[in-house]
């Protein structure tokens, strides 16, 4: 049974500091995701959002794999289904368009696409019925941190108390700059307009158009996104201070510069503008004050890969920092988010970097990306490409032993039906196939199921919370070991 949820209530009038387990700055996905982590494991979290409203922008976001098999490893992968739309697992590495490689292990090997606000509204309210708090136009101005925790000053003036902060409030993350960690890497060079209008001309003229301009200009695109209404991407002219959307005008300028034609575009839903800005935070952590999402690192959109990346900060931190403050983390359980998550992110920022690149419009990059498309013909390009953008191919290293330490466990049959379902918790899990092995003193934090019929091709398997292979063997002394490193020290 869930926790039970907490009522609203009005902003503190006393500005007497109250007490919170974990304070989260920011309630966009990366926020939401990890609040629901923590109160999977009782941990009191609070979760100031500065906007008063959520976002209306109905722009379409992508799930990828990885995203997809955390969600259903919570269970809340049917919950999203209905409100996305499949499309099938292709490899669209700088926008090359390739038909999903073999040997694509995965029992979710699609891409969802489901509009912004409704992902966000979907896991806000998950996080709320498990009990997480969330205050809307509440804005951070301020923290202070020392031994036993941090005393954080809203905009207002009211203070609240709680043992950690984290900075999930974006690109321009307050928190980070306030805690003074350093944000190296590229501005941005290049700028583009995007917006969902309608438009006055026919389908056909549409597309016979898009596909002349999309031989040379990949950053261009008018896709259907409902009854007479596009999707409309378009390059700016260079790159703008303002933080504002552009207008409709700005928009049709382009279109005509680039198309010869503005499509007779009219009656915007929403306009944005986006840059190619790449950075990456120094640390993740300072004390008990993280950074996670884009306040940790931000890159350019292709692949769409932002979101899903900042999920995935989440799964991977919920279950460690709940550990902290449960009691029972080993020492260095913590420093492990940073261990393992910067370097992904350093990953995630070359692999757009490259994109990037291979979607200009100079003869020298149109000669490597035409070369590019031969080699996705190759099923172990196409599938090495498609493992970077959907996050499947991560090892983090958990040190010597077989390739499938460290790695994500597919969804494997198991007698009790599919694995993924024994991980609704966000606890450990041993897979034995021995049906001799077992979890003793860490019952309270890992689960066990002996199974000799799952379909592992390994006497046994440890995995963690966020479904990483944290142990593999038959020795109940080496297990024991790992479930110290990962899991503290047994209960009595």
């Amino acid at each position: 049974m869930y926790p039970p949820q907490f009522s609203a209530e009005p902003p503190s009038t006393d500005r007497t500091p109250r007490t919170y387990d974990v304070i989260i700055a920011g309630c966009g996905p990366t926020g939401a995701v990890l609040a629901a982590e923590l109160r999977l494991h009782d941990v009191r979290v609070l979760v100031l959002e500065k906007e008063t409203e959520p976002a209306s922008a109905v722009r379409i976001v992508g799930l990828h794999i990885r995203s997809l098999e955390l969600m259903a490893m919570r269970g809340l992968l049917d919950r999203i289904l209905p409100h996305g739309r499949q499309r099938p697992a292709s490899a669209y590495f700088a926008a090359i368009a390739k038909p999903a490689p073999t040997g694509l292990d995965s029992r979710y090997a699609y891409l969802l696409g489901i509009p912004q606000p409704v992902i966000e509204r979907l896991l806000e309210e998950h996080a709320i019925e498990l009990g997480a708090q969330v205050r809307r136009g509440r804005a951070v101005a301020g923290f202070e941190q020392d031994d036993e925790g941090v005393t954080v000053e809203l905009a207002d003036g009211e203070q609240l108390r709680s043992c950690y902060l984290i900075g999930c409030d974006g690109g321009r993350s307050t928190v980070r700059k306030l805690l003074g960690v350093g944000f190296p890497g590229e501005p941005a060079r290049t700028e583009s307009l995007m917006g969902e209008m309608e438009v006055g001309v026919s389908q056909e003229e549409i597309a016979a158009k898009v596909a002349e301009i999309r031989e040379t200009h990949q950053r261009f695109w008018l896709r259907p996104a409902g009854v007479g209404v596009y999707s409309v991407l378009v390059p700016a002219t260079g790159v703008s201070d303002r933080a504002e959307p552009p207008t409709l005008d700005d928009v049709k300028r382009q279109l005509r510069a680039i198309a010869g034609t503005d499509f007779g575009v009219h009656s915007p839903r929403w306009l944005s503008r986006f840059g190619d800005a790449t950075r990456l935070a120094d640390r993740y952590r300072v004390g008990r004050v993280l950074l996670a999402g884009d306040a940790a690192h931000i890159h350019p959109p292709i692949g769409g890969q932002g979101l899903n990346l900042g999920v995935q900060d989440a799964f991977n931190l919920g279950w460690k920092l709940a550990a902290r403050i449960r009691g029972w983390a080993p020492e260095a359980l913590l420093d492990t988010y940073q261990a393992e998550r910067r370097p992904v992110a350093e990953a995630v920022l070359d692999n757009t970097r490259a994109q990037t690149e291979l979607l200009s419009t100079e003869p020298g990059a149109q000669a490597v990306r035409r070369l590019l498309i031969e080699l996705m013909d190759f099923d172990e390009v196409n599938l090495h490409l498609l493992e970077k953008i959907t996050a499947i191919g991560i090892r983090y290293d958990f040190g010597p032993g077989p390739d499938l330490l460290g790695r994500r466990l597919p969804d494997l049959d198991v007698k009790q039906g599919h694995l993924y379902g024994l991980l609704h918790r966000g606890r450990g899990l041993l897979l034995d196939r021995t049906e001799r092995l077992t979890v003793g003193g860490w019952s309270d934090r890992v689960d066990h199921v002996a199974d000799s019929t799952a379909a592992l091709d390994v006497p046994g398997v440890l995995l963690r919370p966020d479904g990483h292979v944290a142990w593999i063997g038959d020795g109940q002394r080496d297990l024991d070991d790992h479930l110290s490193r990962w899991f503290g020290e047994p209960a009595h």
